[in-house]
This record gives C-alpha cells, sequence and structure tokens, in this order.
C-alpha cells in the first residue's frame, strides 16, 4: 500500500519514516545491546514494522530476533468454533519460555495495533474466561517486565481495523496514512533527530519525576466532574517517566510515546468516586463511560455505558483487580492530546490524559527501584499484585490535581490539567 500524505508536517516516504521509528524503538524503547536476544510480540499486519525493527536491532548487534506473531482471524475463529471448555486454556507453555527468555537477558518489545473492536461482538463470558486463562499463564513473564527484571519497550504501527476505528469517515488508504502520521508525530521520529529529540524530552520528565519525589506526597486529590478521588501513594514510592534503567543496568523507554510521570498507589489508601474521560479499549471490546467508587483502596461500585459486562469480568478476575497499581499524571497538552484524535489505543490514549491502573503495581517505584525487596515487603508499603494490569484515562482540561502532605496540607500540582510550575 502507498502512504500517501504525510499531514504531520514530514516529507519523507514512508519507508524512510519507518525505519526512523524501528530506529527509535531499538535504541531509545530497548536501549538494546550488542549480544542481546530480543523477543517481539506483534499483530500479523504490523509485518513491515516487525521486519524493520529487526532490522534495526541485527544493526545493532542483536545475537538472536524472534517474533511471535498473533493473528485475529485465528482469534475470532477460536470464539467462533472452539468448544466451551477450550477458553479456561491458555499457552502457558509460551509464556514459560518467554519468561526464560527475559531471565537469561532477552529483551522484550511489543508492537501495538490491534482492532479495538476485535471481540465486541463476543459472548463477554468467554472473552473474560479466555482473558483470565491467559492472565494466570502470563503470570511469569508479567512478573518479569512489572519488576523491569530486563529491558523492554512497546511501538504501535497502524493496521486497517485500528484505523478505520480512528477515522471512521475516511476511506481505508487515506484513514491508514492518517494513523501512521500520528504515530510517527508521536513517536517524535519527524524530526532531524529523533534520538536527541527523545534525550530533551526524557530531561522533561525527569524533572517532574524529580519534583515529585522532592515533595513527598503521602495522597493525590483529583477534583473534576464526577470525580472526587484521593488516591493514597504507597510507603517509600518513587515516581518515575521517561527512560529508567531495567534491573539488568540497561536505560529503556518502556512506551514508545510516552508523556506520563507515574508511581505505585497504597492499594489499601483510595477512596472517593473517579469518571473515566475516555474509552478504554480492552482486548477487543471498547469500555466507555466508566464510573467507580473506592473505599479503602478497593472498587466498591462500578458501572459503564458500554462495555458494563467486560468491567464487571475484569474487576472479578482476582482480589487485586479492584485495586490500584498505577496512578498517572500526563498534562492535557500533551502531544498526544494536542492531536486532538481519540486513538481507543491504551498505549496513546493514556498519554494523553492522566490516568490509574487496576491491577498489579511496578515494583520499580520504590525507592532504590525495590531492590532486594520480596513480595511481603513490597506488600507491607502497599504495593498491589494482580494478574492484571489495565490503565484508563481520568484526566482531562477539567480536572485539577493536588498533592497532599503527609500533614494533609493540599498543594497545587495540576489546574485544568495544566502542570503548575
Amino acid at each position: 500500500m502507498t502512504h500517501a500524505g504525510n499531514a504531520m508536517g514530514s516529507n519523507r516516504p514512508h519507508e524512510a519514516r519507518l525505519a526512523r521509528l524501528a530506529e527509535v524503538a531499538v535504541k531509545v524503547g530497548l536501549g538494546l545491546k550488542r549480544g542481546q536476544e530480543l523477543v517481539i510480540t506483534a499483530p500479523l499486519e504490523t509485518v513491515p514494522l516487525a521486519r524493520a525493527i529487526t532490522e534495526a536491532a541485527y544493526k545493532t548487534g542483536a545475537s538472536l530476533v524472534t517474533t511471535f506473531y498473533t493473528d485475529d482471524a485465528a482469534t475470532l475463529a477460536r470464539f467462533a468454533h472452539a468448544p466451551d471448555e477450550a477458553f479456561d486454556t491458555a499457552s502457558g507453555w509460551l509464556y514459560a519460555g518467554m519468561a526464560d527468555a527475559y531471565r537469561n537477558g532477552a529483551a522484550r518489545l511489543a508492537i501495538a495495533g490491534d482492532d479495538p473492536s476485535l471481540l465486541a461482538g463476543q459472548d463477554p463470558a468467554k472473552v473474560a474466561r479466555a482473558n483470565r486463562a491467559r492472565s494466570k499463564a502470563y503470570v511469569p513473564a508479567l512478573e518479569l517486565i512489572a519488576n523491569f527484571s530486563t529491558n523492554w519497550t512497546i511501538v504501535s504501527a497502524a493496521t486497517l481495523p485500528w484505523a478505520r476505528t480512528v477515522f471512521p469517515d475516511e476511506p481505508d488508504d487515506v484513514a491508514v496514512a492518517k494513523l501512521w502520521d500520528a504515530i510517527f508525530a508521536a513517536s517524535r521520529v519527524d524530526g532531524d533527530d529523533p534520538v536527541a529529540a527523545w534525550e530533551a524530552h526524557n530531561s522533561a520528565l525527569r524533572s517532574r519525576t524529580e519534583s515529585l519525589n522532592y515533595h513527598r506526597f503521602a495522597a493525590l486529590h483529583f477534583k473534576g466532574p464526577g470525580t472526587d478521588l484521593t488516591v493514597g501513594l504507597a510507603v517509600d514510592h518513587e515516581w518515575c517517566g521517561g527512560a529508567s534503567t531495567a534491573r539488568n543496568g540497561i536505560v529503556c523507554n518502556a512506551n514508545i510515546p510516552t508523556e506520563e510521570v507515574f508511581t505505585t498507589p497504597h492499594k489499601s489508601r483510595v477512596d472517593g468516586f473517579v469518571t473515566s474521560t475516555k474509552p478504554l479499549s480492552y482486548q477487543g471490546t471498547l469500555i466507555e463511560g466508566i464510573t467507580v467508587k473506592f473505599s479503602e483502596g478497593r472498587i466498591v461500585e462500578a458501572n459503564a455505558r458500554t462495555g458494563a459486562d467486560v468491567l464487571a469480568k475484569v474487576l472479578d478476575t482476582d482480589e487485586g483487580a479492584r485495586r490500584l497499581g498505577e496512578v498517572a499524571l500526563v498534562p492535557a497538552s500533551s502531544a498526544i492530546s494536542a492531536s486532538g484524535l481519540l486513538f481507543y489505543n491504551t498505549l496513546y490514549d493514556e498519554n494523553a490524559a492522566s490516568h490509574i491502573a487496576l491491577g498489579q503495581a511496578y515494583s520499580k517505584c520504590f525507592r532504590n527501584g525495590g531492590e532486594g525487596m520480596s513480595e511481603d515487603d513490597l506488600a507491607a508499603r502497599g504495593a498491589n499484585r494482580s494478574l492484571i494490569h489495565i490503565d484508563w484515562m481520568i484526566g482531562s482540561a477539567e480536572v485539577d490535581v493536588d498533592g497532599l502532605t503527609q500533614e494533609g496540607r493540599a498543594v497545587p500540582v495540576m489546574r485544568g490539567g495544566e502542570w503548575i510550575d
């Protein structure tokens, strides 16, 4: 397909921009080291980017690149024809193998580009069972990723189903081209020196984390339409954002793009109510208009305008699914928010708004990176544990954020969705 029209301002051919995105993924996202193996997961429709990343990885010195592809048609075939008991099955052997690779030093890269509504017409009970089985099987790999045991990153590629969702009124080729333009712009690959652009951006994010870590807030208070939420922060929490050092000593950017600074909430100190400000696209189901109430850290009431049945089943995944594992701050004027697009993709939409995440906490978000802390140590500091980690957006230009000191004094952090400098 010819990708015409670089609406975001680049005159470079599509193939050249794709190569630059691959370079950013390998050098900035992963910080890949010579001799390191790389494991890639990707939708089948994203083969061109997967191949470009593979080429960039080998040029950087990767010893071996192994790619696992998912296929939407095969997924739908399962829901159409598999026996009922099949939805409690997952490829544990595959995820165990991935975990073994990460323990032995392999880097991990995921390419996102899934159809946001792939499973919208499927039986929610089967979707929930399949997701739960996968989540259980994925635990060995998820724990290593959540703990930053190895360097990892996520990037995106434009696919036709996703492009049709974002640009429903455009012809297919125009929709795909526009989505690629948005991806390239948000990933900072259209300038003269993308790597230098990322260095400057990481520096700005680092300044934000340093300021928040200086204050050592006990909690954050979010106030806006449908939202009055106090999020207590974990004991010895640390704010992170942009480039960070994995436990193998490699500096990586876990998300390309990223606009957030984030930390670990206290699993038992979240109270109030909150309304989502953007839809959540989860495993092929679009969940819109989420409203929940927290008491002592746990969601005690939940609803959604669409996808409520799927949300309910997600919350029943395990005990930790009703508690928070992450809170993140993003200005309403971020580059992704400024695009004016709703991406129906969490990687992008979470970087357009402040957000919270249900489920597993990042042990990295503690002083000294959580080094040496056992699961009991982390739990004692308030870190949540769960089979899931699902981000959804609660920030906007109408939401204010205050930091609450240990004495309960409110310090303005954001007003109208923007940083207070």
